[in-house]
């Protein structure tokens, strides 16, 4: 009788996905998010000053959002992924043991460079780990839960931390907030991540540019181990163990020095490069903040919509939270969605621009049904174009490209709120809600009207928008 194992490389893929899902829900657990605001203003800060520390906040991610994804694609993604959530639990830690506008200034300095880090290291890492499994049709889905997990972390975060503040007050929250962000690291720790063994010079070509990243070469139609019969990859070539030295997990696979200053910036020039002279790259990079900075930034404003629709003070957290359960499970149906053509996804940004047009133009409670339906939809365009962007990257500056991303989204979602802020001056939330959904329209037809003629970098044969399998993955 023959029995059938499960693939090695499945199991690699569930344990990557299950240490997302735990990183992100730890991640997004922060209890102190709700209560910040009132810890600043009991300590006797002005609207003014708290509305200077959330502009340090801003202005620290920013600064930092490119640097840090070349310093990810130079050094080690997952040592980003650990180090982040360490530096935004010190900052959590100064504000409950020095509260002072000082503190509350620095914890916001190390929470925007701890939201740096992760941005674009965390979906080049979990991307490329894919790759090298031969799993990336498997991209879509895994990232879409682990939005709705990180969504959902947030809807208990808020709701535990209630009963915690009743018991200990800020200090018993704060303290909870650290352990949390130290579990996080310590989850970040099990992260795969299989980094090529560069020179000591760590370039590759002039004006010191990388050398091509190994995963590259490795995944080629010359690669040598790419179609070996099935567990074939317990052993190499040599009848040793796995896989060659370069690509273990052991740390022999990522430099034996320190990346130099030379390093660093050859992998900052190849990913701007890539970003700004890649024609597919740089459409399916703006595409990214095209669909989620205006709803991102909307998410701000649906308890002042709520509250604009009459309903009684207690029912406007239930209305925040049917939306919230939208974008959860947006998350959730990503994979589903990865089956869209172009044109696929021009219909679906449609019926999401004429949902969030409806429910808001509804002026009461059962139009929150439709808003809801509106960023599910979003939430799933949102990990749709991420999917796009990283089926076009092909150098290796995958976190860095990312980023430009990541940049490009918080500064469009700073336009929302300066647009916002002005709007609302002339119109109420629910007209400002109504008419929002009419870019989601203008970029459903620009969409639609396109061929849908865009190829993956990695089977010009294919679709970007189809089911997000490679050549390399049959389903």
């Amino acid at each position: 009788m023959i029995v059938t194992l499960p693939r090695a490389s499945d199991a690699r893929v569930r344990r990557l996905a299950a240490t997302l899902y735990a990183y992100t829900f730890l991640d997004d657990f922060t209890l102190l998010y709700p209560l910040y605001a009132l810890l600043f203003a009991d300590t006797g800060l002005s609207t003014a000053e708290i509305s200077s520390l959330l502009v340090i906040w801003s202005l620290t991610s920013l600064v930092m959002e490119i640097p840090s994804g070349a310093w990810a694609d130079t050094i080690s993604r997952r040592l980003l992924l650990a180090l982040a959530p360490l530096l935004a639990g010190a900052g959590y830690a100064l504000w409950f043991l020095l509260p002072s506008y000082g503190a509350f200034a620095a914890g916001f300095v190390l929470w925007g460079t701890a939201g740096a880090l992760q941005s674009g290291a965390l979906e080049a890492l979990v991307y490329t780990e894919l790759e090298r499994e031969d799993a990336v049709g498997r991209y879509a889905g895994i990232m879409g839960r682990a939005r709705a997990l990180g969504t959902g972390a947030v809807m208990a975060a808020t709701a535990l931390a209630v009963p915690l503040f009743a018991a200990g007050g800020y200090s018993l929250v704060g303290v909870a907030s650290v352990l949390v962000c130290l579990v996080c690291a310590a989850v970040a720790a099990a992260f795969p991540e299989h980094r090529t063994r560069r020179s000591h010079r760590g370039t590759g070509g002039r004006d010191g540019d990388p050398a091509p990243d190994a995963r590259d070469r490795a995944s080629g139609p010359d690669a040598p181990d790419r179609d070996r019969a099935p567990g074939a990859d317990a052993r190499g070539h040599d009848g040793g163990s796995g896989r060659d030295a370069e690509d273990r997990d052991d740390g022999a696979g990522e430099d034996a020095e320190p990346s130099s200053p030379r390093a660093y910036l050859g992998m900052l020039r190849a990913g701007l490069r890539e970003a700004r002279g890649d024609r597919a790259v740089r459409r399916a990079l703006l595409l990214v903040p095209a669909v989620a900075a205006l709803w991102g930034a909307l998410e701000e404003y649906v308890p002042l919509l709520a509250a604009g629709t009459g309903v009684a003070t207690e029912t406007v957290p239930l209305l925040v939270l049917l939306v919230s359960a939208g974008v959860a499970a947006g998350g959730f149906l990503a994979a589903a969605g990865s089956r869209l053509t172009g044109r696929g996804l021009a219909v679906l940004l449609a019926v999401g621009a004429v949902a969030l047009g409806a429910g808001a133009a509804a002026g009461n409670a059962l139009g929150f049904f439709a808003i809801a339906a509106a960023f599910c939809v979003f939430q799933t365009a949102t990990v749709l174009a991420d999917v796009r962007l990283q089926n076009t990257i092909a150098g290796p500056a995958r976190a860095t490209v990312t980023s430009v991303a990541g940049l490009a989204t918080d500064v469009a979602s700073l336009g929302v709120y300066g647009g916002y802020a002005a709007a609302s001056a002339v119109a109420g939330h629910g007209v400002i809600f109504a008419l929002s959904a009419v870019p989601y329209l203008l970029l459903a037809l620009f969409l639609a009207s396109r061929r849908d003629s865009g190829r993956s970098r990695r089977d010009p044969g294919r679709s970007r928008w189809n089911s997000g399998r490679s050549r390399r993955d049959p389903g």
